[in-house]
């Protein structure tokens, strides 16, 4: 393998498909070993019975130009993850990055309503509270999970990058509830970095636009879209292969900014610009 992540070891969680999967691909291209770790496997079950597994994505990283290796794992259980990372650290001696793309609060939404019969972005005194409890379920405490089993080894280290998949909350997202489960997990990029930033581990959040995912093709929403999912796998790409990263702790970066700083493109060689939730007028 050759790349500028070649001979790093990097673990994707929550990349059976849609963004995680992208990661993959974006740090196989630049020839890292990739261990990929979700719910869906070709061998058991699959989330929402949908057809994307980890395996295909591992094959996705081989076919990028990395190596691909496949791991179940429910990443809402702290005592899954903790397994996969003590494997991960048998099998290959460390791990350079995490990346936390885990995210289920879109699971039964038909496009239109989720599962509470709520469409997006209903008022929150008009809707249960209780899907709040999924959304940070399956989305900031994952990335919790994750960054708590994969820190101590980095520390020892000096040195790794932990990367949370988030949304931008400069402005207010449109649905209270997913709001605070992107607001929950910036901050937790900041409160980790100010923890891990003096022993040389880098944590920041990374906010893709739009994304092509195959929920969002399935639902007919593809050309509202702005990028596909590999646009954010090289912007991680990037930064796992930016010396400087460390000055980087603490800040959610942009796709759009990212790809125009490092000069990488979308799959189609575009470079879509950092999105941004429209406004009425």
């Amino acid at each position: 393998m050759t790349g500028p992540l070649a001979g790093k070891v990097c673990l994707v969680a929550g990349a059976s498909r849609g963004v995680g999967r992208g990661l993959a691909r974006g740090l196989g291209e630049a020839g890292a070993t990739v261990i990929v770790t979700a719910r869906s496997t070709e061998t058991g079950r699959r989330t929402e019975t949908r057809p994307e597994t980890i395996e295909d994505t591992a094959r996705a990283v081989d076919a990028a130009g990395g190596e691909g290796h496949h791991y179940l794992c429910d990443h809402t259980s702290e005592r899954q993850v903790d397994e996969l990372v003590h494997w991960a650290l048998r099998r290959f001696g460390r791990i350079d990055l995490a990346a936390a793309s885990v995210w289920g609060g879109n699971e039964g939404y038909d496009g239109e309503r989720y599962p509470d019969g709520a469409a997006w972005g209903t008022p929150f005194w008009r809707r249960s509270a209780e899907p709040f409890a999924s959304f940070m379920g399956t989305g900031p405490y994952p990335a919790l999970l994750l960054a708590r089993a994969v820190a101590p080894a980095m520390v020892s280290a000096r040195g790794g990058l932990i990367a949370f998949v988030s949304f931008g909350t400069e402005d207010y997202l449109g649905d209270l509830y997913y709001d605070l489960a992107k607001a929950t997990t910036n901050r937790l990029a900041l409160a980790c970095a100010a923890e891990l930033q003096p022993h040389g581990v880098c944590a920041l959040g990374l906010s893709p636009g739009f994304v092509a995912t195959e929920r969002v093709r399935d639902l007919g929403q593809e050309a509202l879209a702005t990028e596909t999912p590999l646009y954010a796998g090289r912007a991680l790409a990037a930064l796992a292969a930016d010396a400087a990263v460390l000055a980087r702790a603490g800040q959610i970066l942009h796709a759009g900014d990212l790809a125009r700083r490092y000069g990488f493109t979308d799959a189609d060689g575009r470079q879509p610009e950092r999105f941004r939730i429209a406004r009425d007028a």
